[in-house]
C-alpha cells in the first residue's frame, strides 16, 4: 500500500469535485473545513465511485435547514437512492465555520464535527470503490485535506543528539493494519504540546501541513521547526498582541524578532497552516493564502527534523 500524502485542495469553488489519490483505506481520514452560508437551505458532501454524472455514492452527507436543522445520510447506487438515515440535530449552524472529519473504518464512516464525534454511517458500498469527493450546495470551503494511515513502525530508541522526549512527544507511529485506531474520536490523537519527527528533515519543496481549531480564549500558539541545538523557525501567533512573531533560536539565544505583517488567525475558529520550505526562505500559508515569509537563518535544512506545536489550540491534522 502506498502512503503518499495527497496535498490538500485549498479554497475550491463550489460545486467541487476532486480525486482521492489512492482511494480509501481503513484508517484514512478526510478533513473538510469551511463555512455554511447565511440563509443556507442545504449542502452535501459525497464520497463517490467515480466523478461522472450518475456515479454511485457510498456516502451522501447532507445537512438540511428545512425549518429545523438536521442531517440526512444515504447512498446512491444504480441510479437509485437507498433508505435515508436522519439525525435531528446539526453541528453546522448557518453562517458559521466548521471542520468535518470522516474516518474510514472497516465497518463504517465515523464522522466528527469541530473535534467531536457526531455520527456513524455503516458501509453499504465497499469503501475501496470510492475515488472522488464532491461538495455542492450553500457552503464555502477553505480546504479539503487527507490523512493516510501511517505504516506500522515499532517504537524507536531515543534519537541521537536529542534529550528524552517529554510527555507530549507523539511520533507518527500507528497500530498494525487491521487493528483499527484507538477509541474514536481520538484517532489520530494529537495531544498539545505536540512533537513529531520530520522524516528525512527539510528540503526545498517540502511542505508541513497543520490543521486545527484555535481555543476561544487563546493567548498564544507556536509552531517550531527544530534541529539538535535550536529552533530554525519559530512561528508564534499572539492573540494578546494581535500579531505573529517569527524568530529563530540558536542554543539558548533568540535572534531578532520579525513582527511585520498581519494576524491571519481568529480565536475560536478553525485554521489550516502550510509551511513551505524553499531554497532561501519559508513561506507560510494560512487558510490557503500566503501570510508570512521568513528567510533561513539556519541553512542545513536536512538537520531540521522535528516539528513542535504548542499553545491554546486543538489539532485535527498534522502532515510532516
Amino acid at each position: 500500500m502506498a502512503f503518499y500524502q495527497q496535498q490538500p485542495f485549498y479554497n475550491p469553488r463550489i460545486p467541487f469535485s476532486g480525486p482521492i489519490q489512492g482511494g480509501l483505506q481503513d484508517g484514512k481520514i478526510i478533513i473538510i473545513s469551511g463555512r455554511v452560508l447565511p440563509g443556507a437551505n442545504r449542502f452535501h458532501i459525497n464520497l463517490q465511485c467515480g466523478s461522472h454524472s450518475g456515479a454511485d455514492v457510498a456516502l451522501h452527507f447532507n445537512p438540511r435547514y428545512d425549518g429545523s436543522a438536521y442531517v440526512v445520510k444515504n447512498t446512491y447506487q444504480n441510479r437509485n437512492w437507498g433508505s435515508e438515515e436522519r439525525k435531528y440535530e446539526s453541528p453546522f449552524p448557518q453562517g458559521q465555520t466548521f471542520t468535518l472529519q470522516i474516518l474510514v473504518t472497516q465497518d463504517a464512516y465515523k464522522i466528527s464535527a469541530n473535534g467531536r464525534h457526531f455520527v456513524d454511517f455503516k458501509h453499504r458500498i465497499p469503501f475501496s470503490r470510492v475515488d472522488t469527493i464532491a461538495v455542492e450546495g450553500m457552503v464555502e470551503l477553505n480546504s479539503v485535506a487527507f490523512q493516510n494511515p501511517a505504516p506500522y513502525l515499532p517504537p524507536q530508541p531515543a534519537f541521537p543528539g536529542y534529550s528524552q522526549p517529554h510527555a507530549g512527544f507523539q511520533p507518527q507511529f500507528a497500530v498494525p493494519p487491521g487493528c483499527g485506531f484507538p477509541a474514536y474520536p481520538s484517532a489520530p490523537s494529537y495531544t498539545v504540546p505536540y512533537k513529531t519527527v520530520i522524516n528525512g528533515g527539510l528540503q526545498p519543496g517540502k511542505n508541513i501541513v497543520i490543521h486545527g481549531m484555535i481555543n476561544p480564549n487563546a493567548s498564544r500558539i507556536d509552531f517550531n521547526l527544530c534541529y539538535a541545538s535550536g529552533i530554525a523557525f519559530h512561528y508564534n501567533p499572539r492573540f494578546d498582541e494581535n500579531l505573529v512573531v517569527r524568530n529563530n533560536k540558536q542554543m539558548e539565544s533568540w535572534g531578532p524578532e520579525d513582527r511585520s505583517g498581519g494576524m491571519p488567525f481568529q480565536r475560536g475558529q478553525p485554521f489550516q497552516v502550510t509551511i513551505s520550505c524553499n531554497h532561501h526562505h519559508f513561506n507560510v500559508f494560512v487558510n490557503g493564502k500566503q501570510a508570512h515569509t521568513f528567510k533561513h537563518r539556519y541553512a542545513k535544512l536536512r538537520d531540521i527534523d522535528i516539528l513542535e506545536v504548542n499553545g491554546d489550540l486543538q489539532l485535527t491534522l498534522v502532515q510532516a
